[in-house]
């Protein structure tokens, strides 16, 4: 497994939408190894193919709540939604920029798990919203998309003065210290 290089705001793949991936293969499921890892790297709880700079629409998360561990959704859809809530937000591809995004409180979710087997996953809360945060994110969405002007504005902003730290729009983990976050970035 290899901790991989964070895209940011900023690389195209990020507004790219993802192609479905037709078979698993092992190329697929060493992605997978090599995104959990990183993700864990990276102090979050979820994350997506384009946020490493690939093009398949898979995403991974591990939120450890509702005895639910963690999940590898290969070709991932929202099949139904339940209700709305407010709750803030991070990204692993916008470090250290959160916004208060509107999701559904509960979602299902069908998808091929890491050997093709396809499941349903009934998600409330965290890991609903992770979910739909991931699930954005193979369709070229980021969370500051749902957030009103002058809220994205700012947070435009704010990643202005950031995003000098990222050249080429590459995080790279190993070049970054042990990380003060207080709070989890999706």
């Amino acid at each position: 497994m290899s901790v991989l290089d964070i895209r940011v705001l900023g690389d195209p793949v990020l507004r790219l939408d993802t192609k479905p991936v037709a078979a698993v293969t092992d190329d697929v499921r060493r992605l997978i190894d090599d995104m959990f890892e990183t993700m864990r790297a990276a102090q979050g709880i979820g994350l997506a193919a384009p946020q490493v700079g690939r093009s398949e629409r898979v995403a991974v998360v591990d939120v450890a709540v509702g005895g639910v561990g963690p999940l590898a959704l290969i070709n991932p859809e929202i099949v139904s939604r339940e209700g709305s809530a407010k709750g803030e937000e991070g990204c692993l591809s916008i470090p250290d920029i959160f916004g208060d995004v509107e999701r559904a409180i509960g979602i299902v979710v069908r998808a091929l798990d890491r050997n093709g087997a396809a499941i349903e996953v009934s998600a409330r809360d965290l890991l609903a919203r992770c979910l739909q945060h991931e699930i954005d994110h193979l369709h070229g969405k980021l969370f500051i998309d749902h957030l009103s002007v002058l809220k994205r504005r700012a947070a435009l902003a704010q990643w202005s003065d950031l995003k000098p730290k990222f050249p080429g729009y590459i995080r790279h983990l190993a070049d970054e210290k042990s990380s003060d976050h207080h709070r989890e970035e999706l």
